[in-house]
């Protein structure tokens, strides 16, 4: 990794420097943040005859027909990670979003697996009974390589060491059951290993998928599932939440080897915190006001972050009255009095509750939010709870979606998660830091872009959605976009390279109906002898970055099957990693049908 930049960063704050999303009515972090921001509530109410659990319930007059449906949660594509079709359908569904999610947060960062320097440590949480719902593995008489490869494919237990064998890195494997609070629990552990140096980059997150899928629920009284499918965070008429399922994954890295290392930031992981409840509970599995305010008051200490800095509060908010005034005052005490005002929000009510991903919602929610310095709007709050005295706190709900415009000068965001069993969890996350202005990109310089697939099909996709990323962001500087294709992408057998002078040149070349030109693609690019040119460790060494004629013979070569050490292209240069494209999957239907 490169040497750490002059300027000082605190020892203790975490990048977030790759991110990857799938929610009820989201398959990108995109979308999931256009969401939020237009108010739309993802929450869907079924058809009797899409429901998969009997009669009797359907028709029971409690039964509320809500749930946040992930589409796609039966769909994997095995192949970019060489699984065979039927260890797919071995693995729980939880398993197989977890991998792809953690590899497009790798993607998202700029980071090619086969390239990640150092130990990657993966944290995750899941449903343990997700797996028994999926299907238990019968007993076996031989417990033969067949039998123990089915069982770890399975298990939830496997979950992140799945990822760190099919991703292809080595590093720690932690698979967290915490309930709720899985999410924040998997952040802190990977926070708290990176400051210790046991690992040098982290992936931490948590999947989520109801089974039967769809359904809905049965509403008792008391209960945290709405009587009517809504959630309403703070609102007086809250009865609970609908259940949801989804993914989320965060890349992270220390903040000043992020800098150093010219990474994409989305935020900065300030602090972390957990702690559960124990015997203090007021009730089993319910949130004890104490508890959770030492567990907040104790992330911003671990940041030394003050109250007054924090203008956004992302709460647990199930949208059941009990729950969301304890909360409340849970928070209350652990901000003390002060004048400024935060910011009060439950992104429940877009996506329901996501269980062990429910964290990861309201982190994502927060983390867009400081990247494109917006608060999104509170949906289904109508009335607040009287019994919540927000004049007498700093909270003000967000009803609408406004530019964050903190009094404190700085944005920051405390996110909440209650975990069943006493489990709580708080992040604080700040945004991104102002870096150093860049020289302007050099005009005219040639430069190589390249793009690999597994087939020509996925290699015309991902053309096509790179050139929609170009044509939609103008700001997208040439230099970071080479920088982050060639060094952040694993190379596969299908490929396509382009030298080009310009964004513009780069768009053209992508296009479908361009013929010719700067662009060669396997299969039709000229052979060229590569027998004399200096060969490395990593393939052949560029010697001429600035040649047009050399950097279309190392195009040729690479498009050809031969091996190229990119890194001499951008030595030297002010480049950074920026979100590009991911790999285009190609899902497929994976179910388990007999072992």
């Amino acid at each position: 990794m490169s040497e750490s930049p002059e300027q000082d960063y605190d020892p203790g704050d975490v990048a977030v420097i790759g991110i990857s999303c799938k929610a009820p009515g989201a398959r990108t972090k995109e979308q999931f943040w256009d969401n939020l921001v237009h108010g739309r509530e993802s929450v869907r109410f079924l058809e009797k005859d899409e429901i998969k659990v009997d009669e009797t319930l359907i028709n029971n007059p409690y039964y509320v027909r809500a749930c946040g449906t992930l589409d796609g949660y039966d769909a994997f594509d095995p192949s970019v990670f060489g699984i065979s079709d039927r260890m797919a359908a071995a693995m729980t569904p939880e398993n197989r979003l977890f991998v792809e999610s953690a590899w497009e947060a790798l993607e998202d960062g700029g980071y090619d697996p086969d390239r990640v320097p150092g130990e990657m440590g993966i944290y995750g949480a899941n449903n343990p009974q997700t797996a028994a719902l999926y299907g238990t593995p019968p007993d076996r008489v031989s417990v033969g390589p067949e039998a123990i490869e089915h069982g770890l494919a399975w298990s939830p237990d496997t979950m992140t060491s799945n990822a760190l064998y099919y991703i292809g890195l080595t590093g720690e494997a932690v698979t967290v059951t915490t309930a709720c609070a899985g999410f924040h629990y998997a952040v802190h552990l990977a926070c708290q290993s990176l400051l210790l140096g046991q690992t040098d980059m982290a992936i931490a997150g948590g999947a989520m998928v109801r089974l039967p899928h769809p359904r809905g629920h049965l509403w008792e009284e008391g209960r945290i599932l709405s009587r009517d499918g809504h959630c309403r965070p703070f609102d007086a008429a809250g009865t609970g939440a609908a259940l949801s399922s989804g993914v989320v994954t965060m890349l992270l890295k220390p903040l000043a080897q992020a800098v150093a290392d010219r990474d994409h930031i989305y935020a900065v992981v300030k602090g972390s915190a957990i702690n559960n409840n124990g015997v203090s509970a007021m009730a089993y599995g319910l949130a004890q006001p104490e508890r959770l305010s030492a567990c907040i008051a104790a992330a911003m200490q671990v940041g030394g972050v003050t109250p007054d800095t924090v203008s956004m509060y992302e709460a647990n908010g199930l949208g059941l009255p009990i729950t969301d005034q304890l909360e409340v005052h849970a928070v209350n005490m652990a901000f003390g009095k002060q004048t400024g005002t935060c910011s009060i929000g439950g992104v429940k009510g877009n996506v329901g509750h996501g269980g062990v991903v429910a964290g990861g919602f309201g982190a994502m929610k927060a983390t867009m939010a400081l990247y494109h310095r917006t608060l999104a709007p509170t949906i289904n709050l109508t009335e607040a709870d009287p019994e919540i005295d927000f004049p007498s706190t700093p909270f003000v709900p967000q009803l609408e979606s406004a530019d964050w415009e903190p009094e404190a000068g700085i944005r920051r965001a405390g996110i909440t998660a209650i975990g069943g069993g006493g489990y709580n969890g708080h992040l604080v996350l700040e945004e991104a830091p102002t870096l150093a202005e860049r020289a302007p990109e050099a005009v005219g310089r040639p430069r190589l872009a390249t793009l690999s697939a597994l087939d020509d099909d996925a290699l015309a996709r991902q053309r096509a959605r790179l050139r929609d990323r170009l044509l939609a962001d103008p700001g997208l500087r040439l230099d970071d976009v080479c920088f982050s294709l060639n060094l952040g992408r694993r190379t596969m057998d299908r490929r396509w390279a382009a030298v080009v002078r310009s964004r513009e040149e780069l768009i053209e070349a992508l296009s479908a109906d361009a013929a010719g030109g700067p662009a060669v693609t396997t299969g039709a690019a000229p052979r060229v002898d590569t027998d004399g040119l200096p060969q490395g460790d990593q393939g052949i060494v560029p010697t001429a970055p600035d040649d047009d004629r050399a950097l279309s013979a190392l195009a040729a070569a690479w498009v050809n099957g031969r091996r190229v050490d990119f890194r001499p292209l951008h030595k030297g240069e002010s480049s950074h990693r920026v979100p590009l494209p991911t790999y285009p999957f190609q899902p497929r239907r994976f179910w388990r049908t007999e072992w």
